[in-house]
C-alpha cells in the first residue's frame, strides 16, 4: 500500500544535491551537504512543522546516508608522494 504525505520542498533540494554530489565523488561537499540536510530536519522536526510521515520518511533517508557516509572521506585514499603516482 501506498503512503501518500506531502514532500518537503527544501528537504527534497537538499536531498538532491547530496544525492548529487555523492554520485559525483565529491566527498567533501557530500558531507557538508549531510550536516545541512540533518540540521535543517532537526530544526524543522523541533519547530513541529513536519508531519509524522514526513519525519519517518525524512529520518529513514538521513539514517541511510548516514551509513553511506560514515567512512566517505579523501583520507582513504591516501597521500602520494610527488612522482610515483
Amino acid at each position: 500500500m501506498f503512503s501518500f504525505f506531502k514532500k518537503n520542498k527544501e528537504l527534497e533540494a537538499l536531498i538532491l544535491e547530496l544525492a548529487n554530489d555523492a554520485a559525483n565523488n565529491y566527498k567533501d561537499n557530500a558531507q557538508d551537504d549531510f550536516r545541512r540536510l540533518t540540521a535543517r530536519f532537526e530544526e524543522l522536526r523541533a519547530a513541529g512543522t513536519l508531519g509524522k510521515k514526513q519525519e519517518e520518511h525524512y529520518g529513514k533517508i538521513i539514517e541511510e546516508y548516514r551509513g553511506m557516509l560514515k567512512d566517505y572521506t579523501h583520507k582513504e585514499q591516501g597521500r602520494k608522494e610527488i612522482g610515483t603516482w
